[in-house]
């Protein structure tokens, strides 16, 4: 292994089809493949949309947001430098530590559940064979090159968006009874309460699951920092998000919550563990396909792979850019000949690695308290989006810049990061409004469920208290490199 040189910078690499399928594979996984029958069984089928298309609007402001800023400004550090330049440095300082803390507690995670669908094939093997097995998988994948992830990403994308066409495809011919006998039609959708079960603190705990589900949408945000040409390729892939929101989550729900019934027992299984009890699975078994179970296992290991070999890459940026602005050690801002931050990628997949271990440790309760400590962190990065650009947008206008000459325009300014900023923060208030609702307050609930803002503050505030940085007034904003 070369040891790399200091400073420096990461190779354009990253062709237009590279970004496109980084994009689409950020919004789709488990959370469409397993959660979206929860989502349905919690809400019924018009609960589940209406809350996975609010949640689909605000991403769609969000990467329009961050689309301006990275065709603007494409580096790795994505809203962590635009954080660090538009608001406050110490808010791009917790912004970026909690996003790579993130990632690289979610590799553990994917380690986790690549075992447990393995054990669907090979009930007998030891799962930290397979753990340690995607491990070193995901770091070639990410030693070699950009143009590893990039490639690699490409094909675990096309697989998945393969698998939701055909299953939308397949489902459209079963609801007009061409497929698995006679046709289903709409009668799913007024079965008990629905299509709206559970009124609207039903569709509110969705908003918790479709959120989740669209976690690492922002990918292309780092990713255009190693884009061959971001100006025109990261508004190409943005532009396409609305739609793939559309077709890939709104009718992929519309197929289930139309052939499934929402008081469905098998909905509610929503892990890895309960392949069987997928809704996808279910769908293609009641359209005669005797080997669903099979395929789909096989699909939802390609997304568990590609969940974690875009932490590995997103982390592993983010703590270069980190190492390069002062903000962490400087050995993370070494890349070798090939362009890659290989001592931010070892940091990575250490840490990734021993939190793995950790989950296998008694009863796995530091892993818990992990997962939970970075299970907010998805949608600060979205706040620190929607605030960056607000701030940004003010900026360039503060200081007598031409809207005409940016790249990219998002549209709808304010109301598109307003918007996003508010649904965001419904979203992380109400991770655990259950818990104040009984007759006594469920403080340890609380306490799980909201671990992650004072991980955040304690980032913030202590890079603020030591670095004494103020809120950066819009005319003294840095708008150049």
């Amino acid at each position: 292994m070369s040891r790399g040189k200091s400073g420096g910078d990461l190779k354009r690499d990253l062709k237009a089809r590279h970004l496109m399928m980084i994009a689409i594979g950020g919004s789709i996984g488990t959370g469409v493949f397993l959660a979206s029958g929860s989502a349905i069984q919690q809400a019924g089928p018009g609960g589940a949309l209406v809350a996975y298309m609010a949640i689909g609007m605000m991403v769609y402001f969000l990467m329009t947001s961050l689309g301006e800023l990275a065709t603007y400004m494409p580096v790795s550090g994505s809203f962590s430098t635009y954080a660090s330049r538009f608001v406050d440095p110490a808010f791009g300082f917790a912004l970026g530590w909690n996003y790579w803390y993130n990632w690289a507690i979610t590799i553990a995670v994917e380690l986790s559940a690549g075992s447990i669908i393995m054990k669907y094939w090979f009930p007998d093997s030891p799962a930290i064979l397979w753990s340690a097995l995607f491990l070193v998988l995901m770091f070639a994948l990410n030693a070699l090159s950009v143009k590893g992830y990039g490639e690699s990403e490409y094909w675990f994308s096309f697989i998945k968006v393969a698998t939701v066409i055909i299953f939308i495809v397949v489902g459209l011919l079963m609801i007009v009874g061409i497929l698995g006998g006679q046709a289903v039609g709409t009668k799913n959708w007024t079965v008990g309460e629905a299509p709206f079960s559970g009124g609207l603190m039903g569709i509110i705990s969705v908003f918790m699951i479709a959120g989740f589900s669209f976690q690492g949408t922002e990918l292309v945000g780092v990713a255009a920092g190693e884009s061959e040409n971001p100006s025109k390729n990261v508004p190409r892939a943005i532009r396409q998000v609305f739609w793939r929101i559309l077709l890939f989550y709104g009718l992929a729900i519309l197929v289930i919550g139309t052939i499934l019934p929402y008081t469905h027992p098998n909905l509610a299984g929503g892990d890895v563990d309960a392949i069987a009890k997928s809704p996808f699975t279910l769908v293609f078994e009641r359209a005669g396909f005797a080997f669903a179970a099979s395929v789909m296992n096989a699909v939802i290991l390609t997304s568990v792979l590609s969940a974690g070999n875009s932490g590995m890459y997103a982390s592993t940026r983010m703590l270069w850019m980190l190492a390069k602005e002062g903000k962490a050690p400087k050995i993370f801002a070494r890349l070798t000949k090939n362009g890659v931050p290989i001592y931010a990628l070892l940091a990575t997949a250490l840490i990734g690695g021993l939190a793995f271990l950790a989950s296998l440790v008694g009863e796995g309760t530091i892993y818990i308290w992990l997962l939970n400590a970075s299970g907010m962190t998805g949608f600060i990065a979205w706040l620190g989006i929607a605030i960056s650009h607000y701030r940004f947008r003010r900026a360039y206008v503060r200081q007598g810049r031409d809207l005409a000459d940016l790249p990219y325009r998002a549209k709808w300014f304010p109301f598109g990061p307003l918007f996003a900023f508010t649904l965001c923060l419904i979203v992380i208030v109400g991770q655990n409004y259950q818990a104040l609702l009984g007759q006594t307050i469920d403080w340890y609930g609380l306490l799980v469920s909201y671990i992650g803002i004072p991980v955040f503050l304690a980032f913030y505030l202590g890079y603020k208290w030591t670095k004494k940085t103020k809120l950066i007034p819009l005319d003294k904003c840095e708008l150049d490199d």
